[in-house]
């Protein structure tokens, strides 16, 4: 009995064709904003925090403030220096400091011109493996990695090598950075940061000519001895850059950031984002309950007779009441299950467009079986709330005055 229910439902559905169609579609469109959107949502979460991934547990990061858009450190009015390592050296709990030097650079190969940014490998070969360690020890997928005795040679980052000119650049080719030759010694196989793949790595003293740079660095790279004291050792080089630059808490003219604090930071950003995304997607979903009530409604209107027809061959109120409940119930499935399929194709074909823009696989999405299954769940209760009144409506008619109709 209670399958014939539903094969009496879905009749109805396909009988009012167009009109049952346009009802689904408000609410396929707020289901496929809410699988889209938050599934985007978390592979953005998941891009932003990669890009902190080059920072693990045990490095802090010494930059001055910025006055502008460009490479963190190369915007600052005082650049840290090498009085500043002094004074973070006095630090108890640190194993190595690693100045760094990143500018944006002119680089012409091919007869084409285009820009990037340029990072130092250290002249100390104690902090070259920090140096390579910051990058997650990435491997080249061509040619060798710099050493420290190189000159006028480079490594460049794997977007860098494959994406920024027409021909890919390969070991052994020559290019121009600034307008002098380096030769590239080797290029990095892709890296899930945007950073690494855009870079262009020169040795110290190469850099420094090419740029004129004097006593002066773009950031200080602190790698901790234990990371469990990450945090205090940030603390401690805050008290002694203050007291050597005379400055007072909250009135710093440089910042100690650590990987726990960019994070956490950069989540609650995205939650915020997250939660306005659901909230704009909801009122779609309630729009869409209401376009439901209101076919449910006119269809009430549209079958009095029909209604009054069953009811006088011994219908129940309850069978009408289901009849119609299941109606409004399926409306609310079906644009449930057409949402979260447009939905994910939205997903994975903005994702694709995104890593296509940035040359790596930046921004992936991932599947979330209970954020799809919750969502198709959702519209068919929206279905089903929306209809309930309508249906009631329906199960109270007395078949003498709906025959009359």
């Amino acid at each position: 009995m209670k399958k014939d229910y539903f094969v009496l439902a879905l009749g109805n559905l396909k009988h009012r064709g167009i009109r049952s169609w346009l009802t689904i579609l408000g609410v396929f469109i707020g289901i496929a904003a809410v699988v889209a959107l938050i599934t985007l949502g978390n592979g953005l979460r998941d891009a932003v925090t990669g890009q902190f991934s080059s920072l693990s547990a045990d490095k802090l990061v010494i930059l001055n403030a910025e006055t502008g858009m460009g490479p963190p450190g190369s915007t600052a009015i005082t650049k840290l220096n090498e009085h500043d390592i002094e004074v973070i050296n006095k630090v108890k709990g640190i194993e190595e400091i690693v100045p760094r030097l990143i500018r944006i650079t002119k680089i012409e190969f091919n007869k084409e011109t285009e820009f990037s940014y340029s990072v130092n490998l250290p002249e100390d070969k104690n902090k070259v493996e920090v140096f390579w360690g910051a990058l997650n020890n990435i491997k080249t997928e061509s040619g060798r990695l710099l050493k420290t005795e190189d000159r006028n040679k480079i490594v460049l980052g794997f977007g860098v090598a494959k994406n920024l000119f027409d021909k890919e650049i390969e070991a052994g080719d020559n290019v121009l950075i600034n307008g002098k030759n380096f030769e590239v010694a080797g290029a990095l196989e892709k890296s899930g940061s945007i950073q690494t793949n855009h870079l262009i790595i020169m040795n110290e003293k190469d850099m420094k000519e090419l740029m004129n740079i004097g006593d002066e660095w773009d950031m200080i790279v602190v790698q901790v001895s234990d990371s469990k004291y990450t945090e205090t050792v940030a603390e401690k080089i805050k008290e002694e850059l203050r007291k050597d630059r005379k400055e007072d808490i909250g009135k710093e003219d440089f910042s100690v950031q650590t990987p726990l604090q960019s994070i956490s930071g950069v989540n609650v950003i995205l939650d915020i984002v997250n939660l306005i995304v659901a909230g704009i997607a909801a009122i779609s979903l309630i729009i869409g309950g209401m376009g439901i009530a209101n076919t449910m409604y006119t269809s009430v209107l549209e079958r009095t007779k029909e209604i009054g027809i069953m009811k006088s061959i011994g219908a129940k109120n309850k069978e009408i009441l289901y009849i119609f409940i299941i109606e409004s119930g399926l409306l609310g499935l079906i644009g449930g299950i057409i949402g979260a399929v447009l939905g994910i194709g939205l997903a994975f074909g903005i994702s694709g467009i995104v890593n296509l823009a940035f040359g790596s696989e930046i921004l992936k999405v991932t599947l979330e079986y209970h954020l799809i299954l919750g969502s198709i769940a959702f519209a068919f209760v929206i279905g089903l709330l929306s209809g309930l009144m309508p249906s009631f409506q329906a199960s109270k008619l007395k078949p003498v005055d709906a025959l009359r109709k």
